[in-house]
């Protein structure tokens, strides 16, 4: 597993619109945080028998959300890691008949990460992009995120999230505001973010990038253009639960 370069996490206050631009995070060659939001997939997903489990687990970490103070909206998110990189995305794709489709591939082993966190009923969207993942490197992000979602202050969070080593306890600090569930191992059809990646990889996909400079600038380009209408159709799975909303 790669392990992040550069130092701590440095970030400032991003909305998620169109065309906002990237802040950094890390040192040098370094991870950085970009807001978007995501993919047009199949709406009202997420298996419906397997996801009966996991809807009763959130749904009770909301209602104990809501019995401790301060009294504030409970939003339930999503959130999931994604690893790209010199690799090439190959897709299908069209080429004139009788001639073979082309697309250049040059495979290096030099990988970027972006992790998300998503509010799959309004489509709010974090994103992060970074040259690692590790469980220091994940509890700096949930800090981040935290502060910049305003986690614990205007809202109350209840994070949805597999069981990756980096993900879990010991030593693993939650930011106050924020309240892990973990999904099933092994059900990546039962997490939202899940459908973020396919958009993301849109004009990744059947391109050769000579660096990771390169690839970084097609990505963060991508989350400039991507918005909460082309998110929600994928992301809106008809179980997750609605934010809970003080009267």
């Amino acid at each position: 597993m790669d392990q992040p370069e550069g130092g701590g996490l440095d970030g400032r206050r991003t909305r998620a619109r169109c065309g906002v631009a990237p802040t950094r995070l890390g040192g040098a060659e370094s991870d950085r945080l970009d807001r978007a939001e995501a993919a047009p997939a199949p709406s009202g997903r997420g298996h419906a028998r397997a996801a009966g489990g996991v809807q009763k687990k959130l749904e009770q970490a909301v209602a104990e959300a809501r019995a401790q103070p301060p009294d504030k909206p409970v939003e339930v998110w999503a959130t999931d890691e994604h690893r790209i990189g010199l690799k090439p995305i190959l897709r299908r794709v069209w080429a004139p008949k009788g001639e073979r489709p082309i697309a250049l591939g040059h495979h290096r082993y030099k990988w970027l990460y972006v992790t998300a966190f998503v509010q799959p009923i309004s489509g709010e969207t974090f994103w992060y992009i970074s040259n690692g993942v590790s469980k220091p490197f994940f509890a700096a992000l949930l800090a981040l995120f935290a502060r910049e979602a305003g986690a614990g202050r205007d809202r109350l969070i209840v994070l949805g999230l597999d069981s990756a080593g980096w993900h879990t306890a010991p030593n693993l600090a939650v930011p106050a505001g924020i309240r892990p569930v973990y999904l099933p191992p092994y059900s990546p059809e039962l997490q939202p973010a899940e459908h973020l990646w396919p958009v993301l990889d849109e004009p990744l996909a059947n391109h050769y990038f000579a660096t990771l400079a390169d690839l970084d600038h097609v990505v963060t380009e991508r989350c400039r253009v991507l918005n909460h209408d082309q998110l929600k159709p994928g992301t809106n799975f008809h179980w997750w639960p609605k934010p809970d909303i003080p009267a």
